[in-house]
């Protein structure tokens, strides 16, 4: 589950055991203030964004207006969803402790701007929507959303120049 790097085991004054290593740049770091003093996680090539409809939808709004007030976000959903003001701000509370947004104060209001961007949200989705319906299998994903939808001549024109790129990157 780890992956340490050249461990080497001391003890401190204090009789408590420190770790020292050197981590590869793929790996990334965390200490925390235990009898184990540095855990190494391997590194992701993105994280992973695991987030309800309501949570989506205001990183939409956000995306579309940074630096915007519980009130603007509120406003913005209401039409599609009847939530109370309180709701929303709950959720950007909640959102925030994830890591997902973040906000500043202007005078008695705070204003919320998104941390993720909307490329890497779209990628997680995608990334879990292919292991949970295809079992990983992007061919099998592919081709259950061409059997499963009408596909236009054009998408098929953009789905092969897609996979030439993916080829050409590949090689």
């Amino acid at each position: 589950m780890f992956d340490l790097v050249r461990v080497s085991r001391t003890k401190n004054r204090l009789g408590g055991v420190t770790i020292f290593h050197q981590e590869p740049k793929s790996l990334l770091t965390r200490n925390y203030s235990c009898s184990i003093t540095l855990v190494v996680f391997p590194a992701m090539k993105s994280p992973s964004h695991r987030l309800g409809d309501l949570q989506l939808r205001i990183l939409q709004s956000l995306w579309d207006r940074p630096d915007s007030s519980v009130a603007e976000v509120h406003t913005e959903l209401k039409p599609e969803r009847d939530l109370a003001y309180t709701t929303v701000a709950t959720m950007l509370r909640k959102m925030e402790t994830r890591g997902l947004v973040t906000h500043r104060e202007q005078g008695r209001s705070f204003l919320y701007r998104a941390l993720v961007a909307a490329e890497d949200v779209s990628r997680s989705v995608g990334r879990h929507l292919v292991d949970r319906l295809s079992a990983g299998s992007l061919t099998e994903a592919v081709s259950h959303l061409l059997t499963s939808r009408e596909v236009s001549r054009d998408e098929l024109d953009q789905l092969e120049k897609l996979i030439k790129e993916a080829k050409r990157r590949a090689q």
